[in-house]
């Protein structure tokens, strides 16, 4: 734990926060009392402030916003989840900025097609390169005086671009299976890392699933920003967008002005939630 003197602190928490069943989590505001310890310095959490925000997966408070990673590339990304992860973000009001990594192992075309897709979805999208070290200025400049989680799946360079944005703790880098496309986990614990004053990063467990919670069905639609626009316009008032006629929504999708992407995947999400409603 840092201190406001820049020290960094190993601390426990009271057993008070077990009783009342409260955990101190990463980016927590914390009062905390020093403690002797003729190794190291030591120090034992006396109350935790009140948060800002509360994220539970990943489990992380205090966040300003959030940087996802999907490779462009190896693995090939897997868009439905990150909508998955942009809807769970938008029920925290968390911005996020999205980023396609190796863009050196994709055509301009396949990487021209991931910025159309997200266009309308409220987020920022960079492309970079961490191998080539591309585009880690624009990341640097987003990060600069905010607490920042970084999220995605396994094996899309999360730890690699950790490693280049500052160089006191190395992080270890795994590889993708050439068999599954699938990253290797290799950050299995959240640290909050200060990259400057006032800069923090979190470094987060990849994931590779991710269940949407707390959104009914019917207002699934509000989570999708390019839609917003298009409701008014719809013939029925509570228009889903999806086997209504008159929709605009749908007719915005035929002219492509919406990623046929996007709205698939929100079709997706739509009948999983409808399912899940049943029971």
């Amino acid at each position: 734990m840092q201190a406001e003197d820049g020290e960094v602190y190993e601390c426990r928490a009271k057993g008070i926060f077990r009783k009342e069943k409260i955990k101190p989590l990463p980016g927590d505001n914390v009062e905390m009392s020093v403690v002797q310890d003729e190794e190291k310095p030591a120090g034992n959490v006396d109350a935790i402030l009140p948060r800002k925000n509360v994220l539970i997966r990943p489990a992380v408070a205090n966040v300003d916003q959030a940087l996802v990673i999907f490779a462009a590339a190896s693995p090939k990304p897997n868009l439905n989840l990150l909508d998955r992860f942009l809807i769970s973000m938008e029920q925290q009001h968390i911005p996020v900025v999205i980023c396609f990594n190796k863009a050196d192992l994709s055509t301009e075309e396949e990487l021209a097609v991931l910025k159309e897709t997200y266009r309308g979805s409220g987020c920022e999208v960079h492309i970079l390169s961490v191998a080539q070290k591309d585009g880690i200025e624009e990341i640097q400049t987003l990060l600069d005086g905010k607490t920042t989680v970084v999220a995605g799946p396994s094996g899309v360079g999360k730890s690699s671009l950790t490693n280049l944005l500052q160089p006191h703790i190395q992080m270890e880098v795994g590889e993708v299976s050439r068999k599954i496309e699938r990253g290797r986990h290799t950050t299995r614990h959240t640290e909050l890392i200060c990259l400057r004053k006032n800069t923090y990063f979190l470094d987060t467990p990849g994931f590779s699933s991710l269940y949407l919670q707390g959104i009914v069905y019917e207002d699934l639609w509000r989570y999708f920003p390019e839609f917003v626009k298009y409701e008014p316009y719809c013939r029925f008032q509570g228009c889903l967008h999806l086997s209504e006629p008159d929709c605009a929504v749908k007719e915005a999708l035929e002219k492509g002005e919406i990623s046929r992407s996007r709205y698939e995947n929100y079709a997706l999400l739509a009948e999983e939630l409808r399912h899940a409603k049943k029971y």
